[in-house]
């Protein structure tokens, strides 16, 4: 674009590397050309912020709040009550659609931790221990994140102990796994 300043000299603007020109030549007072971020880097491009910000606003984020994986995969817009965020937040990039989405570092470390004590009687049966917040865990996957033990020594999923949402079951064997009054079963789940 060749552009006359109030001075008569001749300057030039030229658009690429990731600037996009538009140009409207019918509109009421001349020709205008729209510059806008966008298009193709044609080039390698390094921002220098020199100690200045530089942030990304109104990037969707992924939903934590659910241990359901098409919930997981829902997008929702993060709006705070009062405009203000804090605390860490990952930037990733979601490989089926090439956006821009973000999760709160502490909504990806997370975990649930309990103990519980076997206090009445010494077990004859399976123990169900209450894990408020524990999802549905498949063998293989997603159960690599959830750690049992009785008195600190780690027990097997699915042989030891089978898992259900909210539940965490010590499978009774008087002969290899007894559960006696006063053993304790600590259980660690990590998001």
């Amino acid at each position: 674009i060749k552009v006359i300043d109030n001075k008569g000299t001749v300057k030039y603007l030229q658009s690429n590397n990731g600037i996009t020109t538009f140009t409207n030549d019918t509109p009421s007072g001349g020709v205008v050309t729209t510059w806008q971020l966008g298009g193709t880097l044609a080039t390698d491009t390094d921002i220098d912020l020199a100690g200045n910000a530089f942030s990304l606003d109104n990037v969707l984020e992924i939903n934590p709040t659910s241990n359901n994986a098409a919930d997981i995969a829902a997008i929702t817009t993060q709006s705070d009550a009062d405009g203000t965020t804090t605390g860490y937040t990952f930037i990733v990039r979601d490989e089926a659609t090439g956006a821009l989405k973000k999760m709160k570092a502490s909504d990806l470390i997370t975990g649930i931790r309990l103990e519980y004590e076997q206090a009445i009687n010494d077990a004859t049966a399976d123990v169900p221990v209450t894990v408020t917040g524990l999802p549905v865990l498949t063998a293989g996957t997603s159960a690599s994140k959830l750690y049992v033990y009785r008195n600190g020594v780690k027990l097997r999923f699915g042989s030891d102990f089978v898992a259900t949402a909210d539940l965490v079951t010590i499978t009774y064997n008087a002969t290899y796994l007894p559960m006696y009054v006063g053993d304790i079963i600590e259980i660690q789940y990590l998001k």
